[in-house]
C-alpha cells in the first residue's frame, strides 16, 4: 500500500493564505470559466481587441533598432541584451525616464527607475523596503485595490482604511487617522492610493486634494504610494502627485498592462529618494528595491521589456498620445455602460428599490449598489442562471464592507456585450430585490 503524503496543517502555514483577499480572485475565475457564455462585467481587463500578435515582431524589430542607432550597441552587445539576464533595476528605464517627462510631467534620473513584473510586484518589494517595525502601518483607501490589501496581508503589514468619496481621499481623513495611529504608539509609514479612475471605485482624486494631501504627507511624515496604472489613458490628465512632488515624499508606480500590454507583466517604480546609511554613505530608494526583488524574481523578462520598449520607442515616448484610439473606445463605453443601466434601471425603479450607481468620468469601473448582499452565492446564481459576471465589492475592503455592491467592469467587452450584460443584470437586481421583499 501507497503511504499516503504527509499533511501539512494550514495553521503551519502564513496565516495570510486563508484570508479571503487571497482567494477572491481564484473565485471570480472559477466562476468565469465554468460559465464561459456568461458576459463578463468583472475583468478589468484592456480590450482585446487592440492587440493583433503582428506588432510582437514589429515591437521587437523596433527595440533592435533603438539599441543600434540611439545606444549604439554591437550586434553581440544587442545579443547579450535580449537573450540574457540584464540588469536587476531593467533596461528600459532610460525609455520610461522618457516617457513619464513626456506625458506625466515627471522629471527623474533613469537610475531611480526599477523595471519589475508588473505594478503588482512594485507594490510587493516597495512594502518589503518601507514596513520594518512591527508599530508600522500602511494607510490606504477604503475601497482599496485587492492587489495592496494582499500584499500587506502576506508580508504581515497591518493596514489602517481610510475612506474616500466620490473626490478620492479626504486629505483632512488623512491626517485625523494618522495622528490616531501615532497617539497609540504605532508609526503611519506610507499611503497607499490611485488618484486617477481608482480600482474599483472609478474615483478621480481632484486637483485640489492632490496638493492638499502632498501638505498632509509632510507634515505627518508620510510617504505616498502612487499607483497609476490608468495613468496614460487620462485627457485630459490632472498632474501625477509625482510630479507636484518637490519633497521627496512619492513613490509612483507605473504599468504598462492597461496601456499596451498586460500580458507582458511590465511596470516600475520611480523611487529617487535619498537612503542614508550608518556609515554615512547613501544611495536611492531604487537601488534598494533593486537588492529585494534580486532575492525574488532577479530581473524582469529581457524580452518582455524589449517589446514595451518598442512599444514606446514607435510611440515616441508618448503614450497618451499614442493611445487616443484606446482612451476613446473606454469613454465611450463607460458612457455605453451608464445609459444601458438608467434605461434598464430607471429612475423610478431604483428609487423604489433602492439601488444606485456612481458616474466616474472615465476609466473602466461602475460601483452598482444594491438592496441585498451581492456576495458569493449571488454570483454563483448570476453567472448560472443570468448570464453575467461582477466582482463583489467586498473584495475590496480589508475588514468588512461593501457587501451590498458589485464592482461593473466596461473596458473588456463590446457595447453590444455592454448592453447585453446590463439587460441580465437588471433581470438579477429586480429578481432579487423582489424575493427579499
Amino acid at each position: 500500500m501507497t503511504a499516503l503524503l504527509n499533511e501539512i496543517p494550514a495553521e503551519d502555514l502564513c496565516p495570510a493564505l486563508g484570508h479571503p483577499v487571497l482567494s477572491s480572485a481564484a473565485f471570480l475565475n472559477e466562476v468565469s470559466s465554468r460559465y464561459p457564455e456568461a458576459v463578463s462585467l468583472a475583468a478589468g481587463r484592456p480590450y482585446d481587441g487592440f492587440f493583433d500578435p503582428a506588432e510582437l515582431g514589429d515591437n521587437l524589430l523596433a527595440y533592435q533598432e533603438h539599441l543600434t542607432e540611439r545606444e549604439g550597441l554591437s550586434p553581440g552587445e544587442v545579443t547579450r541584451r535580449l537573450f540574457q539576464y540584464g540588469r536587476t533595476a531593467g533596461h528600459i528605464h532610460d525609455l520610461i525616464a522618457e516617457l513619464i517627462a513626456n506625458d506625466e510631467g515627471i522629471h527623474v534620473p533613469p537610475e531611480s527607475i526599477v523595471v519589475v513584473n508588473g505594478a503588482q510586484e512594485g507594490m510587493l518589494i516597495t512594502l518589503r523596503a518601507l514596513c520594518n517595525a512591527p508599530g508600522d502601518v500602511l494607510l490606504t483607501t477604503s475601497p482599496a485595490y485587492i492587489g495592496i490589501l494582499g500584499a500587506a496581508r502576506l508580508l504581515g503589514i497591518k493596514s489602517a482604511a481610510v475612506a474616500e468619496d466620490e473626490d478620492g481621499v479626504d486629505p483632512a481623513a488623512v491626517a485625523a487617522v494618522a495622528r490616531r495611529l501615532r497617539g497609540s504608539g504605532q508609526r503611519p509609514r506610507a499611503l497607499y492610493l490611485v488618484p486617477d479612475f481608482s480600482n474599483p471605485t472609478g474615483h478621480t482624486l481632484s486637483a485640489e486634494r492632490r496638493g492638499a494631501l502632498l501638505e498632509v504627507a509632510e507634515e505627518e511624515g508620510l510617504l505616498i504610494l502612487e499607483d497609476s496604472p490608468y495613468g496614460f489613458l487620462a485627457d485630459p490628465p490632472l498632474p501625477s502627485l509625482k510630479s507636484l512632488d518637490t519633497t521627496g515624499r512619492v513613490i509612483h508606480i507605473g504599468s504598462f498592462a492597461k496601456t499596451c500590454f498586460p500580458g507582458a507583466r511590465v511596470g516600475y517604480v520611480v523611487a529617487d529618494q535619498v537612503v542614508r546609511h550608518a556609515d554615512g554613505s547613501r544611495s536611492t530608494l531604487a537601488d534598494q528595491l533593486a537588492l529585494i526583488r534580486s532575492m525574488i524574481t532577479v530581473n524582469t523578462s529581457s524580452v518582455a521589456q524589449a517589446v514595451i520598449g518598442g512599444i514606446l520607442v514607435r510611440a515616441r515616448c508618448r503614450l497618451r498620445e499614442h493611445n487616443a484610439e484606446r482612451i476613446r473606445f473606454y469613454r465611450e463605453n463607460l458612457a455605453a455602460l451608464l445609459r444601458a443601466l438608467d434605461r434598464r434601471l430607471p429612475d423610478d425603479v431604483r428609487h423604489r428599490l433602492g439601488v444606485s450607481w456612481n458616474a466616474p468620468a472615465a476609466g473602466f469601473f461602475v460601483v452598482l449598489r444594491v438592496p441585498f448582499p451581492a456576495d458569493e452565492n449571488l454570483l454563483t446564481v448570476s453567472a448560472r442562471d443570468y448570464g453575467v459576471v461582477w466582482t463583489p465589492m467586498s473584495y475590496f475592503f480589508a475588514d468588512g464592507g461593501g457587501s451590498r455592491a458589485m464592482r461593473l467592469s466596461c473596458s473588456s467587452v463590446s457595447a453590444a456585450d455592454l448592453e447585453e450584460g446590463a439587460r441580465r443584470l437588471a433581470l438579477l437586481v429586480l429578481d432579487t430585490a423582489q424575493m427579499r421583499r
